[in-house]
């Protein structure tokens, strides 16, 4: 099992983490799917849960986190883009999820469900569309192990990232140093060789990869390049 204590150790904030997206992998094999995320040693698995009301699209629930828990090694990095989010926490906890993560836009008493999340044992992250200022966040940041920055509008993926999110990806990390705290920083939208460095170079130690990863012949190499 990767080592989800990760998280609480400030020296490790440095250390990249690669969450490759099943959003982009092949639906009708996700078995498959984190086999290459296993063997590529990222270590985490990112889940992209939507609702078709929070964002248009439909993808998955619980029973598909239950149905690969067995399935892979990995950290189990659960995103959801849906409507009162806090309905599910539980579900998506007893079926094997290592963290997650709810929108600030789609959630009234965040740090409620944030307190929720980490009750159960897991980690909790909360994210933020591109619309959405960072400084909402600063209230709760005491309460979260991760603060997902989207760097395209939720809802699909393939999309071209918005380069203006990553300078909240800078104001969070010097937040996050002036206020002595330890949750990660998280991108997730259009990452690729790329992207992935400039998102690194704003302050994000956590990247969101998606049709980069699953398109990549040399996963093995994309993940190490990534993280050096």
């Amino acid at each position: 099992m990767y080592d989800i204590n990760i998280f609480i150790k400030v020296k490790e904030l440095n250390k990249i983490i690669i969450s490759p997206s099943i959003l982009s992998a092949d639906f009708s094999d996700f078995g498959s799917a984190v086999s290459q995320i296993d063997a590529s040693g990222a270590g985490w698995v990112h889940m992209d849960v939507m609702d078709g009301s929070f964002v248009p699209n439909i993808t998955f629930g619980h029973h598909l986190v239950r149905a690969l828990r067995g399935r892979t090694k990995s950290i189990i990095d659960v995103h959801l883009m849906v409507v009162q989010p806090g309905r599910f926490i539980k579900k998506f906890a007893d079926c094997g999820a290592d963290i997650i993560t709810f929108h600030y836009e789609s959630e009234v008493h965040s740090q409620k469900f944030l307190t929720e999340i980490r009750d159960l044992g897991i980690k909790a992250g909360i994210a933020i569309a591109p619309s959405t200022p960072y400084m909402v966040l600063e209230d709760i940041l005491p309460y979260i192990d991760l603060a997902l920055i989207m760097t395209v509008n939720p809802g699909f993926g393939g999309q071209a990232l918005i380069p203006e999110c990553l300078k909240k990806v800078e104001k969070l990390k010097e937040i996050r140093e002036k206020a002595g705290l330890n949750f990660r920083i998280s991108v997730d939208g259009g990452i690729n060789e790329q992207t992935a460095e400039q998102a690194k170079k704003a302050g994000a130690d956590t990247l969101v990869i998606g049709s980069a990863f699953f398109s990549h012949q040399d996963k093995k190499s994309l993940i190490s390049k990534l993280q050096n």
